[in-house]
């Protein structure tokens, strides 16, 4: 049997709990891009109902990495959930399979975003 250890990285949203540290959507994706670079499998990427700009982040994360899994943190209320999808909604799927994969993909990341 074969064990992976999966990686999940806080530091988009906690962070910014550290005093005087403060990050905007740039920077973050800066930071989103290094952690992906280094193989993190799981990306906290912010706390979407707390503000426009920490929705913005996880939005804007969720386009620009591919590789980790991009999640955000919400509390047990309905609100908070829908926000988070929608913050969400652009995040690319990693659903395909073998066949696809191989085979189907032929759109280049920009045109499954709608950019071209």
């Amino acid at each position: 049997m074969s064990e992976k250890l999966f990686i999940f990285d806080t530091t988009l949203r906690d962070g910014e709990q550290v005093p005087g540290c403060q990050l905007n959507t740039i920077e973050k994706i800066e930071v989103a891009r290094a952690l992906e670079e280094l193989g993190v499998d799981i990306l906290e990427a912010g706390f979407p109902i707390s503000s426009p700009g920490d929705f913005n982040s996880v939005r804007e994360i969720s386009k620009a990495v591919s590789n980790p899994t991009i999640c955000a943190l919400t509390r047990a209320v309905q609100k908070d959930i829908d926000v988070a999808a929608d913050a969400l909604a652009l995040a690319i799927c990693h659903g395909y399979s073998a066949h696809s994969r191989q085979y189907g993909l032929t759109r280049t990341r920009r045109q499954q975003l709608g950019y071209d």
